[in-house]
């Protein structure tokens, strides 16, 4: 199995499947009420530094960062997020945009090898981000979708995701510096979306081989008290072959180093006892 490799300019976070599995915190991104919406809108970069430094003390080993809404410059705002990011604090980042010209300013403030999410299998798509993964050296994101959508079975997602595979391949891509996202849907929807997502895990780790990453907590969209939904999800994709997910970090940290423990992937239970006793350290009880 591969072993991919993310660092920003000090230290390493190591994703494979002798490793914890690795928690992208969700948090910086413009969906939904709160101060980091408005900060992008306004241009105030202190609620953005605070909650980048939130998701590392609750657990997260690398930050995932969007910009992407309505009325916001992705061109100009997108860098400028980084940029106070990576000043702030030595973590590696997962950028999320499709937009070329925002990802390659971004890419040129020297971001270490961080994560480019996320390619779909679109043509237009491939061929505007995936030279800018080979010429910056990132690990990129394959997402199972196209212009079609989503597909609703394994078989096809599968698919999309060689079709992917076929062109990183051709421009010598290492596949170690591939994540494959399998998509997770909102069970509220379709009661067979995890089903069809945890198959398709299996899948592609058995015939490719490649990493996993997953937005766990679309699972559970539309639904009351998510954090069980997402929790027993979350188990069942470590046990699928998940190495990487985005999540909140402050709720489903517990959760996931728990699963790691039960699974075999925390040797000695060191990561579990590590974490629990920097909990206490930290707290005022």
């Amino acid at each position: 199995m591969k072993t991919t490799v993310i660092s920003p300019r000090g230290k390493e976070v190591i994703i494979g499947d002798n490793a914890p599995t690795v928690v992208i915190g969700e948090r910086v991104n413009p969906f939904g009420k709160g101060p980091v919406k408005e900060a992008l809108l306004s241009g105030t970069m202190e609620p953005i530094r605070e909650e980048a430094l939130k998701q590392l003390e609750t657990g997260a080993d690398i930050l995932n960062v969007s910009v992407n809404a309505f009325g916001i410059d992705e061109g100009v705002v997108f860098p400028r997020v980084i940029s106070e990011i990576i000043n702030a604090a030595d973590v590696p980042l997962c950028l999320e945009s499709r937009n070329p010209v925002a990802l390659e300013e971004t890419l040129k403030l020297g971001c270490g090898k961080p994560i480019t999410s996320s390619v779909t299998g679109e043509d237009r798509v491939l061929d505007e981000i995936l030279p800018l993964v080979k010429k910056y050296n990132t690990v990129v994101v394959a997402l199972a979708s196209d212009a079609s959508g989503i597909p609703k079975e394994p078989p096809k997602r599968l698919q999309i995701i060689k079709q992917i595979i076929d062109r990183t391949d051709k421009m010598n891509i290492p596949r170690e510096d591939i994540l494959v996202d399998c998509i997770a849907e909102s069970s509220a929807v379709n009661d067979r979306a995890a089903i069809v997502t945890l198959e398709t895990m299996r899948i592609v780790k058995r015939e490719l081989g490649v990493n996993l990453v997953l937005g766990a907590s679309n699972v559970s969209f539309g639904l009351p008290n998510r954090t069980v939904i997402n929790s027993v999800f979350l188990s069942l994709a470590i046990q699928a072959g998940l190495t990487c997910a985005i999540v909140n970090a402050a709720k489903m940290k517990p959760y996931i180093i728990a699963a790691d423990l039960l699974l075999g992937r925390d040797p000695w239970a060191r990561q579990y006892v590590t974490y629990y006793r920097r909990l206490k350290s930290v707290s005022p009880h």
